[in-house]
């Protein structure tokens, strides 16, 4: 399936001042799939070491930080000859050989002409856990997400439509042809989400039912993940925090509030658990940010904020939403129907490399997502439906003017100005082309 990290990592191998390469990601978003990949199709050979099947493989590191006795090594475990320039060197769930983690520094400074890539689940988690010698300033890093709306619309066979949407003008409406089939690719990506194994499944059955028992196996390793890598103190808040999130968005003013996750618990009890979950890039914190200066992140009041979690398909599934509710869209689902789609917008700004915040102004008005793009601070209001009056997007433009902004909805393209700001109304299903729009 089409990942458009693959652009990233092609850039990488071909840069002068070259590192090593970690590719982090939640569980099970497509890490491994997209290197092997990569080294396919961009070299001759693919030297492959995982360190969660291998048990020995983590020896070869156990004695020292020689780089051409670890080549030596590794050659003879995986009976493949690593060539220099012409060999991909992968090491995979890399979280599980620490000391693999501190030898990249090694490979950076002795052998630079070797490409080599890792991928890990829980890095957050094991180099806490583990008090790893972490290679500062020398790696590079790439994070990969579950597929972006973008990224489904293509494996589902309709790379046309983003063909001809991506450079769609903002004073033409798009018509029929275009726009209904992306509003039912759209319907389809908030039941399926992003997780590749349920797009597969998806895209070979067409099956519902076959795609939240994927979705399902997926939360239940999650879960399982809790108990094998937390400490054992934290493993039972986890579990609180996990099954709030839901809930916690649902609410009308959907602040994460930690009594709501155990009546009687507070913040110093549950923080620790809260962070495990965000080092496994299982939820995403959203922080309010009251004076949108830049930089936006030394404004960020980080005891203040929402939780999201990383996939919107997860996220339907552990609400225990039916697909025909979203499908068919039932009038009582209009208020959770925000939450979703707030959770969407969210996962396709980090998608498309943005940093967001939010704005609130006492308990007068709220924006849902701030972030910067170069000097400008860009405000961005969601709306679930095709209401797109939007009185604190207009409060935030008057009181800061910034120069460009948007209103996403189910409501066709179009380009107004709201106050001074230049606001472009996008449909929800165009989110990923937002650059393009500023």
């Amino acid at each position: 399936m089409y990942r458009e990290i693959m652009n990233d990592l092609i850039l990488w191998k071909d840069k002068h001042n070259r590192k090593p390469l970690l590719l982090s990601g939640v569980r099970q978003c497509g890490k491994t799939y997209v290197i092997n990949e990569f080294g396919r199709s961009c070299f001759d050979n693919t030297a492959y070491l995982n360190f969660e099947e291998s048990n020995n493989a983590g020896a070869i590191f156990g004695y020292d930080f020689d780089v051409n006795r670890i080549i030596r090594e590794i050659e003879y475990h995986i009976k493949e000859k690593i060539v220099p320039g012409k060999t991909l060197l992968f090491f995979d769930e890399i979280q599980n050989c620490p000391r693999a983690i501190t030898a990249l520094k090694y490979f950076s400074e002795n052998m630079k002409d070797l490409h080599v890539v890792c991928a890990g689940s829980l890095l957050g988690v094991a180099i806490k856990r583990e008090k790893i010698s972490f290679p500062v300033g020398k790696i590079n890093r790439l994070q990969l997400f579950p597929m972006s709306f973008k990224e489904f619309a293509i494996a589902s066979g309709r790379q046309d439509l983003i063909e001809i949407l991506k450079q769609w003008p903002a004073d033409r409406m798009i018509p029929d042809l275009y726009s209904v089939p992306m509003k039912k690719l759209l319907r389809e990506y908030y039941v399926v989400g992003g997780m590749p194994e349920a797009v597969r499944v998806w895209l070979d059955t067409h099956d519902y039912e076959e795609v939240t028992e994927v979705q399902n196996e997926i939360l239940r390793d999650y879960a399982d993940d809790f108990s094998k890598y937390a400490p054992v103190s934290d493993v039972v808040k986890i579990r609180w925090i996990w099954d709030s999130v839901p809930v916690q968005l649902a609410k009308e003013n959907n602040k994460f509030i930690f009594s709501h996750v155990k009546a009687g618990k507070r913040s110093a009890e549950l923080e620790d658990a809260l962070q495990w979950l965000k080092d496994a890039g299982l939820i995403y914190q959203l922080s309010l940010v009251e004076k949108p200066e830049l930089p936006l992140s030394g404004f960020a009041d980080r005891t203040f904020f929402k939780v999201y979690m990383s996939d919107i398909g997860l996220l339907r599934t552990k609400s225990d939403l039916s697909p025909e509710t979203i499908l068919d869209e039932a009038n009582l689902y209009i208020r959770y129907k925000g939450a979703l789609t707030e959770n969407y917008v969210l996962n396709e700004l980090l998608s498309i490399r943005k940093e967001p915040y939010f704005w609130r102004s006492g308990n007068t008005a709220e924006v849902d997502f701030i972030y910067e793009d170069h000097s400008s601070v860009i405000p961005v209001e969601v709306k679930a439906a095709d209401n797109t009056q939007a009185k604190s997007y207009k409060q935030f433009c008057r009181k800061y003017k910034p120069e460009s902004g948007f209103k996403l909805s189910e409501k066709n393209i179009a380009e107004n100005l709201c106050e001074e700001t230049r606001t472009c109304s996008l449909p929800l299903y165009l989110a990923w082309n937002m650059d393009y729009y500023i």
